[in-house]
């Protein structure tokens, strides 16, 4: 049997992989018997952050790696698929439907079973093996500090801050525009972009004025307390609103509030700046601010947020926050199959063991679920080529510089070049996602006759 403790994105999709390999597993998760800051329900592959699974075309890594995903079997990209919502060229979902998805397809696996338990320290082989920790940027306090102790280090830890949420109907479409930026949505489910017709964004569009007044209200308004801003390390690739503001006035500007590729139809011209909307579930009555993480506090939220134009009225089912985000220095604990090195029945998957993003943290739980299995089996674990996004990946984790280890999304930049790359970049872009589907195959393939011998023997 397979252990997996944290039900998130990484858990989820490791135990729906064991499983998928007709190895039993339990999954051990914490809420509701304890509850976390930021989840609202105890469902599994709930989104806190975000609901968008960001590019979803094979010119950019993150699509490639959600292709790769959805070839090994994936529950989280087969549900996401399922209740996707208008989003561009990216895939965006309902977050209630998505979570409900993935935790009717947990609970109705013949080999999965759920205990509503929480964990507080590292099971031994003994009482738990071969064992998953998945437990995600929240994980207790009591576990992380056993967590610690097995790695022998000290946790590093960085702030995620979650995006508001407005409710569509008090949006002054007025003063709106719906366009998708260059024009490019993304129709079904597959990669293919076509020309958009409606967009998947209603665009908020600033004047130089109105920018700039926004831009000071942002910088002078109260933050929540507790952390210090300067000391306070946030993930780069997930900024709060403040702390680009303090950067610099045209930050924001270059920034979530580029107003590049949309070309207000009042003007003709692309605004000086812009807040994005991105629907938030199939209804269509949720939006959520695009690339809008804040720490400020409730109060200052409303006010600073309705000085965005169409949304002086505005009316927010979720105002944004901040939550610690705490993750081990893979390259010192894991190996390419998320292994640990101290201990080989051991894996850790997610956000906790150093990866950043839905897509990337469900991709390691995938690999983990599938290596726990084949340990059960009685099969050595393996790992996807680095040639491939989820591979790559895996790598990078386990042999990035360990002293100034830092999460990354996946990127083309941690995947070898190709021996004879085209001149442009869309053209490498897309040869190295070829590249990458081309040596999945051939690796699934030789996993898959591995598994028949196994059998047999």
């Amino acid at each position: 049997m397979v252990h997996i403790i944290g039900s998130g994105l990484a858990g989820s999709e490791a135990a729906w992989q064991a499983a998928e390999l007709g190895v039993p597993v339990t999954l051990y998760e914490m809420r509701p018997v304890v509850p976390t800051a930021v989840h609202k329900t105890d469902r599994c592959a709930e989104l806190v952050c975000s609901n968008s699974f960001r590019g979803d075309k094979l010119d950019n890594a993150v699509g490639l790696l959600k292709e790769e995903m959805r070839r090994l079997g994936s529950i989280i990209m087969r549900v996401a698929d399922e209740v996707r919502v208008p989003a561009g060229a990216a895939l965006a979902v309902d977050r209630e439907q998505f979570a409900e998805g993935v935790t009717a397809a947990l609970t109705a696996h013949p080999l999965i079973k759920i205990e509503r338990r929480e964990i507080s320290r590292i099971p031994s082989p003994q009482e738990m093996s071969p064992l998953i920790i998945a437990t995600g940027p929240l994980t207790s306090q009591s576990l992380s500090q056993d967590i610690a102790t097995f790695v022998g280090q000290e946790h590093l830890a960085f702030f995620d801050a979650i995006s508001p949420i407005v409710l569509a109907e008090t949006i002054d479409l007025t003063k709106v525009f719906r366009q998708s930026r260059w024009d490019r949505s993304l129709r079904g489910s597959g990669s293919e972009a076509g020309p958009d017709t409606e967009g998947d964004y209603l665009n908020c569009p600033f004047t130089k004025d109105e920018y700039d007044v926004f831009v000071e209200a942002i910088r002078t308004a109260e933050k929540a307390a507790v952390h210090d801003f300067d000391k306070t390390k946030f993930f780069e690739g997930c900024l709060p609103i403040e702390v680009m503001a303090h950067r610099g006035v045209q930050t924001l500007r270059f920034g979530p509030m580029k107003g590049s590729g949309l070309t207000d139809p009042r003007t003709g011209r692309w605004p000086y700046a812009v807040v994005q909307l991105r629907q938030d579930n199939l209804a269509g009555d949720h939006f959520s601010l695009v690339g809008f993480q804040t720490q400020l506090k409730w109060g200052e939220q409303a006010r600073v947020l309705r000085m965005i134009p169409g949304l002086e009225r505005a009316e927010f089912v979720r105002f944004g926050m901040i939550h610690r985000n705490t993750y081990i220095n893979g390259p010192t604990v894991l190996t390419e199959t998320w292994q640990t090195r101290a201990r080989a029945d051991l894996f850790f998957a997610g956000q906790v063991s150093g990866v950043e993003g839905y897509v990337e943290s469900a991709a390691s739980g995938l690999i983990a679920g599938r290596n726990a299995a084949r340990l059960v089996r009685g099969q050595a674990p393996t790992a996807p080529p680095r040639t491939t996004a989820i591979g790559a990946l895996g790598y990078y984790v386990s042999h990035a510089e360990a002293r100034h280890y830092q999460p990354s999304n996946i990127t083309f930049g941690i995947m070898p070049p190709l021996a004879s790359p085209p001149s442009s970049r869309a053209d490498r872009q897309m040869a190295t996602s070829q590249r990458a589907l081309s040596d999945l195959k051939s690796w699934e393939s030789a996993v898959e006759a591995d598994a028949r011998a196994a059998a047999a023997w």
